[in-house]
């Protein structure tokens, strides 16, 4: 666990699923309003993160600001959602440094076109192009980040 900034990172509990279900849907509608988001459902998180380890950014009073999803087998970032009232705080930044061997393993993620916000972040903390494709969601770059990055 680490506190910065009054802000904790720590692994997700049972007890954070409510709180988190809410802020990725509502992530979700606000980061992506090109897609058809009146689709998206408050059990789309569990959908698509089984499997997958979570780390949460909770402030002094227990909210939770944001979170980031690992596929730890092959250090694959699936999500990384923080709460549209909390953006440039560090946050995010404090969510993938928090990451298992951050320091020593490359650590990769598909990031939309479309998402230019997205995009500028992971470029300021050192992600690459390393790819691109089409997905269900459009055409996305795929990003990652090395331990030279972080020199």
């Amino acid at each position: 666990m680490e506190i910065v900034m009054n802000i904790l990172i720590r692994p997700a509990l049972a007890q954070d699923w409510p709180a988190l279900r809410r802020l990725f849907l509502a992530s979700r509608r606000h980061t992506f309003p090109w897609l058809s988001v009146e689709d998206f459902r408050l059990a789309d998180l569990d959908e698509q993160t089984a499997g997958e380890a979570l780390w949460v950014a909770q402030d002094a009073g227990s909210e939770l600001l944001g979170f980031v999803s690992l596929w730890e087998a092959d250090y694959f970032i699936h999500h990384l959602h923080v709460a549209a009232t909390q953006h440039r705080r560090g946050i995010g930044k404090m969510l993938l440094q928090a990451l298992p061997r951050w320091e020593e393993q490359n650590h990769q993620l598909k990031c939309l076109r479309r998402n230019g916000n997205a995009l500028a972040f992971y470029k300021a903390c050192g992600f690459a192009i390393v790819g691109e494709g089409e997905g269900e969601e459009g055409s996305y770059l795929l990003l990652e980040h090395t331990p030279d990055a972080r020199r």
